[in-house]
């Protein structure tokens, strides 16, 4: 089995101040997203362009395109590191569309997502859509709940299936970062899994996902990831 990486700690931001602030506490990478319009919500270009601006490369920057069935060839600012579309109402495995994705110049590394709630988003079974990113070799794959409830991604995926397909994954050289309104004790109990990010936005946030993120509790959850992997904070 491959070495696991550290895990790093992913913010989703919808503005430059938020991404100052996660710069503050600490966040190793930024993402952009727009939370009212989905659990991939698209921010606009001109949000985008402002975050790349205050990110000024101290971190890599990612941002969420939507779900793949309603995106539009739209201008995207350059500069992202990262790109990534949910498959919400494709649950009938559509290869095309992975090998779309895979193969699209809107960032470096295309991202793959699976939804753990996949019944609720009609979005293929997270299992295929790993087999899809070890056949394609995806740069990332991206682990979420597609509804935002309350419930976690731990509600949706058992722990056991979750470690396969995460070591499956990771010995298939695809980094894998886990979502899914993680908080302090879902990032502990997924510790031993030592993803390679911890992609978080209600819990890095005054108000919950729909607040603003809040430097403090950003490294608040750098501490505790260090904590749950038994590696620095720092």
């Amino acid at each position: 089995m491959t070495a696991l990486p550290t895990p790093q700690l992913l913010v989703s931001v919808r503005s430059a101040d938020e991404a100052r602030a996660a710069l503050a506490g600490g966040a190793d990478l930024i993402d952009v997203k727009e939370p009212s319009r989905g659990p991939l919500g698209t921010a606009d270009s001109d949000v985008i362009a402002e975050v790349l601006r205050a990110v000024n490369g101290r971190v890599p920057v990612s941002a969420a395109l939507g779900e793949f069935v309603a995106w539009q060839d739209r201008f995207v600012p350059r500069g992202l590191h990262y790109a990534k579309w949910g498959m919400a109402g494709q649950n009938d495995r559509p290869s095309g569309a992975v090998i779309q994705i895979r193969t699209s110049s809107y960032a470096h590394f295309p991202v793959l997502v699976a939804y753990a709630d996949h019944r609720r988003a009609e979005s293929p079974e997270p299992e295929w859509l790993a087999d899809a990113a070890v056949r394609f070799h995806f740069p990332a794959f991206l682990i979420d709940t597609a509804v935002k409830d309350g419930s976690t991604l731990l509600d949706w995926i058992a722990p056991a299936a979750l470690a396969q397909l995460r070591f499956e994954l990771g010995d298939a050289g695809v980094p894998v970062a886990l979502a899914g309104s993680l908080d302090e004790a879902t990032i502990r109990t997924l510790g031993p899994l030592q993803p390679d990010w911890f992609a978080v936005r209600g819990a890095a946030c005054t108000g919950g996902r729909s607040g603003t993120v809040c430097s403090d509790r950003v490294g608040r959850l750098k501490a505790v990831i260090g904590e749950a992997c038994g590696v620095g904070a720092g």
